[in-house]
């Protein structure tokens, strides 16, 4: 029993990671129904932010709280640069096109940032500080449930109630609901649809920085590569909760990340990344809509 409550807190601290980026997959896809592929190298770029700017931060001797701070606060910013820019460059101009084509835009700007990393640093998985301080308090339940989870478990729930309460009780939010329930509705009333599109190409990208730092200070290490492969498992478990359901995403990345975490050590670790393509393969032949995603019908 102490085995299986060690891999369930462990995978509940890897859905807490994969919720923080596929909130930026479901929201995006929610109001302009697009797959923005490019959304896990905005996660890689965060860490490595995080990593550079932390580097030179220690080198001055600043405390570890103020690292960690400015560090979050300056991969936050970075990649909400990059996500409004991405969203600006290579999507906005195919607004109107067909779908194929955004959707090939947002390969190619995933393999653009991929290789754009790999060029500045290098190809090798490369060391990463932990920023998270030890809890005194978690001492009694270390066995279970170290600092750094308990961190991302904590920093996951208030990110999930502030986003919450900003799409349920502020103005934007109100506007991206509306947006994303009728864009020509809500552009006759008023809403500027270009503005709340980056708005929420910006949160979506926040988040994923700030999963990106908590996930490499887990890990320990980072390289160019990370975001694909984070990417992907987001947004299968977007796709398991149902795409562009914001509870739906949540979910999904919760049951992605307890699936890897007791499929690994019960069964193998080899399997790890192939548990959540088997999930998705799962999902789309017995409820393509996802757990929590409402089927739609589409006029042909």
């Amino acid at each position: 029993m102490d085995y299986f409550i060690k891999l369930f807190l462990s995978g509940t601290a890897k859905g807490s990671i994969y919720a923080l980026i596929a909130l930026g997959y479901t929201m995006v896809y929610g109001i302009v129904q697009l797959i923005n592929f490019a959304h896990g190298e905005v996660y890689m770029i965060g860490g490595f932010t995080a990593l550079i700017f932390g580097g030179f931060l220690f080198t001055l001797g600043f405390p570890v709280y103020l690292v960690l701070l400015i560090s979050v606060f300056c991969a936050v910013v970075f990649a909400s640069a990059f996500g409004f820019t991405i969203e600006k460059l290579a999507y906005s101009p195919l607004r109107n096109k067909p779908r194929l084509s955004a959707l090939i835009s947002a390969i190619g700007i995933s393999l653009i940032l991929q290789n754009f990393v790999l060029l500045m640093q290098t190809e090798k998985y490369l060391s990463f500080p932990s920023y998270l301080p030890e809890l005194a308090f978690i001492e009694p339940v270390r066995e279970y449930l170290n600092s750094t989870q308990f961190i991302i478990l904590f920093t996951t729930a208030v990110i999930m109630i502030l986003l919450t309460a900003l799409i349920k009780f502020t103005r934007i939010g109100k506007a991206m609901r509306a947006t994303a329930q009728d864009k020509d509705m809500a552009l006759l009333l008023g809403v500027n649809i270009n503005q709340v599109i980056s708005v929420t190409f910006i949160i979506g990208s926040a988040l994923a920085a700030i999963g990106g730092v908590l996930i490499c200070s887990y890990m320990g290490q980072i390289n160019y590569y990370i975001g694909f492969i984070a990417g992907i498992k987001a947004f299968v478990a977007a796709v398991l909760g149902g795409i562009g359901s914001i509870p739906g995403a949540v979910l999904g990345s919760f049951i992605l990340g307890w699936t890897e975490s007791l499929g690994t050590g019960y069964i193998s670790s080899d399997y790890e990344d192939a548990f959540a393509f088997i999930i998705l393969i799962l999902i789309l032949v017995v409820k393509p809509s996802g757990i929590l995603g409402k089927n739609q019908k589409q006029k042909v």
